[in-house]
């Protein structure tokens, strides 16, 4: 049973994780070192691909006093040699006594990690604010559930929905704030892709700027979808990311694609027709509106299914709604299932 000092201890390698805000293709991890009398003596946290893992850093700053102590972890320690070493092994070398962790490793290269550590006589417990931890791998952990990256889906629209007025313009309808919003949700993905319509017609640049250029080991990789040609002096075929250009439109072949690279966590901006088609395809993970005080009028919807009536419609649930400068913006998860109501037992 946790103690009182490991559960908080968690709650600070939660705070740890969340500071690298793009680890993939690696998760956020947050480890806590603890002396015998439950003391924090290292507080340490992944920063991405090729650094140390979490304990790692945590027992590198604890030096000698790791003998006798407890190592509070956000996700089960990994036992396999990637390019670093096992961290499992690493804190059995250290002396750790017990080791406490909220979410077990979905990565079957990785997992195992507190068998090993068991046969070693380390005392082991697992699931505390479990809930917490699956939510702070619930984007990197989606490729090794289900095959296939998670997907945010993002919008700017008016209050009626419209995205672009009658005449096709479309910039801009949210504000600056939320404008820099994106960029910095942005720099938590490693793909973003659009379309080739919405290519043609705004020739975007799909990269993180300003200051939140920063936040992100390296640019998203800039996916664009469709059979039009992109014009060589468009921004997409600049040297500022890399970009991907595939001539298929069908939503799961395309993640079938990205999965082989791997990608993570694709970043949806594509126009009405490319959502709805996604939406369809029941690939959808999470959205991302930003809703600006103005009606826009008669313009193009923020998107288009094929569904015909309401009850075909994709249904989610609201996760947060916060005001971003004068803009509401909405944050909204896969429908929770339907509560059983117990009738005919």
């Amino acid at each position: 049973m946790a103690t009182t000092a490991e559960t908080e201890a968690m709650r600070l390698a939660f705070a740890a994780a969340r500071e690298a805000v793009n680890t993939l293709p690696n998760p956020q991890v947050g480890c806590v070192v603890l002396d015998a009398d439950e003391n924090v003596i290292a507080l340490g946290h992944h920063h991405g691909a090729g650094q140390p893992h979490a304990e790692i850093e945590a027992l590198n700053q604890a030096g000698e006093r790791t003998r006798g102590a407890t190592a509070v972890v956000t996700l089960e320690p990994c036992k396999h040699t990637g390019r670093t070493g096992p961290c499992a092994e690493a804190l059995i070398a250290a002396g750790v006594r017990r080791v406490v962790f909220a979410a077990s490793d979905p990565n079957a290269q990785g997992a195992g990690g507190a068998e090993v550590l068991r046969a070693a006589g380390v005392d082991v417990e697992a699931g505390l604010l479990a809930a917490e931890g699956e939510q702070l791998i619930e984007v990197w952990a989606h490729l090794h559930r289900t095959g296939r990256p998670f997907v945010t889906w993002k919008f700017a629209a008016g209050i009626d929905g419209r995205s672009a007025a009658a005449d096709g313009t479309s910039q801009w309808i949210t504000s600056a704030e939320s404008r820099a919003d994106v960029h910095r949700l942005r720099a938590e993905c490693d793909a973003i892709l659009i379309g080739t319509g919405t290519a043609l017609a705004d020739n975007p640049r799909l990269t993180i700027r300003n200051e939140f250029n920063e936040l992100a080991a390296q640019q998203p990789l800039r996916v664009v979808v469709g059979e039009s040609e992109i014009p060589r002096s468009f921004n997409l075929h600049s040297s500022e990311a890399p970009t991907m250009f595939l001539s298929q439109r069908d939503p799961i072949a395309v993640l079938a694609e990205l999965s082989e690279i791997p990608i993570h966590h694709v970043w949806l901006e594509g126009g009405p027709t490319l959502a709805g088609a996604w939406l369809d395809a029941g690939v959808v993970d999470r959205v991302i509106g930003y809703l600006a005080p103005t009606v826009v009028g008669s313009g193009l919807a923020a998107v288009t299914t094929s569904s015909p009536t309401l009850s075909d419609q994709p249904r989610f649930d609201y996760r947060e709604v916060s005001q971003i400068g004068p803009d509401l913006r909405v944050t909204l998860g896969p429908k929770a299932p339907e509560p059983t109501t117990g009738e005919g037992l």
